[in-house]
């Protein structure tokens, strides 16, 4: 994104809970020699008197731009502790402007401090402006979790629904001021000792996901996954969604990994959404339409998962036609058929995966296959 302000870079200064006292002697000096310092009407309350201050726009995002087109010299933001956590740094940073952060302790940081947490073993969870769902990416038996911006109701009864009830809860708010506390506040960091029924980030029974018969089943994959390679941050395009399980495990991969699930029905679209939200990835964005015109002006992806319609005319070329990693399932004969030509044309793998599973067979134990598939990938 390019941004209308063309003049000397901002200065984005954070500031903690102990305000004007606790900044360094050169966030102090920014903010005295800016022709106007700019935050949230909170912060700025912690300036001496007499300071040029003007508050941002309400709402925000809609009015940023012009705002600071308009504000003429050197131009200070005030931030909450670390600007580029979960704050306006990170906003401007993504927006083009040329900035120049000087952060405070985070409340992350004095957070993990107070409870004596490393930070190689805290995860950090954001929900400001995001759905609560995604806490629960992160639920794991022992896993030390910090969760900003979340409503303490909200998050107990999410913990209650997941299995993670009996996890000990701490609320520590406006920490690094005065009126720092262990409970529920203004300002307030919530930490979770996680106790609950370990759920893997991949490899999820199929019981895990609500669905009504269409769903890529865990051996299939976990097959289909390995070979769609996800690293962090990339992006999928699930093509026939289904309940969205590939979609779904891609994105719970990693928190910077995004999905898109491409879905004709709107019952199994909605039913998409509630499994996203269930297992952490409320952020997967679902499309409703068929392929290949739902395709039609989506972001590109890295990697496309093609669980179904390798038939239809013009969705296989569709998905080449990106360029990215591609894997397709198909069970009939007629989509064999089509897989095997694409093989044959493009390269890559092609390999038929049976699965059988034990179950009773009258007084005994018997094998019961399952449908035989043809995947075929390209790097």
């Amino acid at each position: 994104m390019t941004n209308v302000r063309e003049k000397s870079p901002l200065t984005v200064v954070g500031i903690g809970a102990d305000g004007w006292p606790g900044l360094s002697s050169r966030a102090r000096e920014a903010v005295v020699n800016a022709d106007v310092v700019v935050g949230s009407p909170r912060q700025l309350a912690y300036l001496p008197a007499g300071m040029k201050s003007e508050p941002w726009p309400s709402p925000l995002l809609p009015g940023l731009d012009e705002f600071l087109a308009e504000r003429e010299g050197r131009v200070c933001v005030l931030a909450s502790g670390d600007p580029l956590l979960s704050g306006i740094g990170t906003t401007l940073v993504q927006r083009g402007y040329d900035v120049e952060v000087l952060p405070a302790l985070s409340s992350v940081t004095l957070a993990r401090a107070r409870l004596g947490w490393a930070a190689e073993e805290t995860e950090v969870v954001t929900v400001v402006g995001r759905a609560i769902g995604r806490v629960s990416r992160a639920l794991a038996p022992g896993r030390r979790i910090l969760v900003l911006g979340a409503n303490a109701e909200d998050l107990l009864d999410l913990l209650k629904a997941r299995g993670y009830g009996k996890s000990r809860v701490t609320a520590l708010s406006d920490l690094g001021g005065p009126d720092e506390r262990i409970g529920p506040g203004s300002l307030t960091v919530f930490a979770i000792e996680a106790d609950g029924l370990a759920l893997p980030l991949t490899g999820l029974p199929d019981d895990a996901f609500d669905h009504d018969g269409q769903l890529t089943k865990r051996d299939l994959r976990a097959s289909a996954l390995a070979r769609l390679a996800p690293s962090p941050g990339e992006l999928l395009w699930d093509v026939g969604a289904g309940a969205g399980s590939v979609g779904i495990e891609w994105s719970r991969v990693h928190p910077l990994n995004r999905a898109i699930a491409i879905e004709r029905s709107p019952e199994r679209a909605a039913r998409i959404t509630r499994n996203a939200h269930a297992l952490g990835v409320p952020e997967l964005d679902v499309v409703i339409g068929a392929a290949p015109e739902a395709l039609e002006g989506l972001t590109r992806p890295h990697a496309i998962f093609l669980g179904g319609g390798v038939t239809v005319p013009g969705v296989l070329d569709a998905c080449l036609a990106t360029g990215a990693r591609l894997v397709a399932h198909g069970v009939t004969l007629e989509s064999e058929q089509a897989l095997a030509r694409a093989y044959t044309e493009h390269g890559g793998e092609l390999i038929r995966v049976g699965v059988e599973q034990a179950a009773p067979l009258g007084g005994f134990t018997g094998w019961t296959p399952a449908r035989v598939v043809t995947q075929w990938s390209k790097p």
